[in-house]
């Protein structure tokens, strides 16, 4: 690269010659490209960080490149040790035959991690990676007890197993998915000799039954795509809505209104089928209802709940259907290492994060969380409403996004109908004089004396004539 300096003469009237020095910068070809292809594992985004530090980082164990220099309790290194040696023994490969699995893919596994690690050798990088990796594979197939005849440390102790379970699906801890895959082959190669041809389960159903308890949850074509164990929980929980059409504008998202609101507008919160998806949520509302609220039957079925058994009935009301959540003390960590995934891979299919997002736009305060706990859409376990709420509130912050969402219509479908005057007048009529069985026959009652009494008024009339 030339440089061209201006160099001034001493005297007033001598001009300035322009003089070229050569400028040399030496770009190492290992700063290029700036993301390998392959890339799918990060370091959480600092502003992410100072959020919520403690959801990122690893309490026990430490897995792979990005943690490699901290240090973890020495009953762990140990039991990394010791999972590598009975594994070996079972499968009757030596470490020299699993670090060839390994040293052969040494570069994409490299390229999968979003920094680069020339401070760690090829030597300790293989070692490093054989052992974390046999570590995982072990842990999952005891805890899922596909192996016994093993006293084990960690699992004899459930608060620390508790623990490391929480580590394992930490974005920063995270070990390329088709690396786990190639070594349980091993072992399963080695169960289905000694068991003449029949096959063990595959490591993705015992993956999900680890993660989800539900060994069913992700579908067989699906394993390729998985990047890891953090993008399996993404999948898991995004599998109906990633077949769904792509984002659309949501410009009205920001005027969405708390559940408290579209409630006392007449929206019904229901529980979703259990066959869908944590982000299949919906709205549903009949167009008649639009030039005819009344037909909503919102007031029956207040005073008769006994008429929900006709699910023609409940059609005919606005229906807002979200999926039972579950929200303890496990819940933060795994929702903000899933959202960090998707502001770092998945920045323009970020459902999950739109979803968390939804939840936190309508809910404001507890009474929102006591409305969705009475409906039964969210199982609190953290408590206090008050604690639920700060948890959904909290989760949102330094999330960016572009602006489009995937919830585009249901957001459209709630304002709508939250600015609809007469969805606001026919949700008040029902609420304050149908709001149970008796304020509904009171209400029955002295309509029918109001008629009666009109009548009797104007039966004189009737009469005359």
């Amino acid at each position: 690269m030339n440089i061209c300096i201006l160099d001034g003469g001493t005297g007033s009237g001598e001009k300035k010659q322009l003089v070229c020095k050569e400028f040399i910068i030496d770009v190492s070809p290992a700063t290029e490209p700036g993301q390998w292809p392959e890339c799918c594992i990060y370091r959480v985004p600092e502003l992410l960080r100072r959020v919520e530090k403690e959801a990122y980082t690893p309490k026990l164990v430490h897995i792979g490149p990005l943690h490699y220099s901290m240090k973890q309790p020495k009953d762990i290194e140990i039991q990394k040790l010791r999972y590598l040696k009975e594994f070996c023994e079972r499968t009757k490969k030596s470490q020299n035959d699993l670090a060839g699995i390994i040293q052969s893919d040494e570069l994409k596994i490299r390229h999968c991690y979003s920094e680069t690690f020339d401070q760690i050798n090829s030597e300790e990088f293989v070692k490093m990676i054989l052992l974390d990796a046999i570590f995982i594979i072990e842990f999952i197939l005891r805890s899922q007890k596909a192996v016994g005849g093993y006293e084990d440390h960690i699992l004899s102790k459930p608060c620390l197993a508790h623990y490391i379970e929480h580590d394992l699906i930490l974005l920063e801890n995270q070990l390329p998915y088709f690396v786990l895959k190639k070594l349980y082959n091993v072992f399963a190669l080695d169960v289905q000799e000694k068991q003449q041809g029949k096959a063990p389960d595959p490591f993705l159903k015992l993956a999900c039954n680890f993660l989800l308890q539900k060994p069913d949850a992700v579908p067989e074509e699906n394993e390729v795509k998985l990047k890891h164990l953090t993008d399996l929980l993404r999948t898991y929980y995004n599998l109906p809505r990633l077949s769904s059409k792509s984002f659309e504008s949501a410009d009205r998202f920001y005027q969405l209104c708390s559940a408290t609101k579209l409630d006392e507008v007449g929206v019904n919160f229901k529980v979703a089928p259990a066959t869908s998806g944590l982000l299949d949520i919906k709205f549903n509302k009949k167009k008649y209802l639009d030039w005819c609220p009344c037909l909503t039957f919102s007031w029956l079925l207040a005073c008769l709940p006994c008429l929900k058994c006709f699910a023609c009935l409940e059609r005919m009301l606005p229906l807002f259907e979200i999926p039972r959540l579950v929200i303890d003390d496990v819940t933060e960590g795994i929702f903000r290492n899933i959202m960090a995934l998707e502001q770092c891979h998945y920045p323009m299919e970020a459902h999950f994060c739109y979803y968390v997002i939804l939840l936190d736009y309508i809910i404001n305060d507890e009474k929102d969380i006591e409305l969705l706990v009475e409906k039964k859409i969210i199982v609190n376990m953290l408590g206090s409403h008050t604690a639920a709420a700060t948890f959904f509130n909290k989760l949102c912050l330094q999330i960016v996004t572009n602006g489009r969402s995937c919830y585009a219509e249901v957001i459209k479908g709630l304002r709508t109908h939250y600015d609809d005057h007469w969805s606001r007048i026919m949700a008040t009529m029902a609420r304050v004089y149908f709001g149970d069985f008796w304020r509904g026959a009171a209400t029955v009652i002295g309509l029918l004396l109001l008629v009666n009494s009109l009548w009797g008024l104007l039966q004189p009339f009737v009469v005359k004539e």
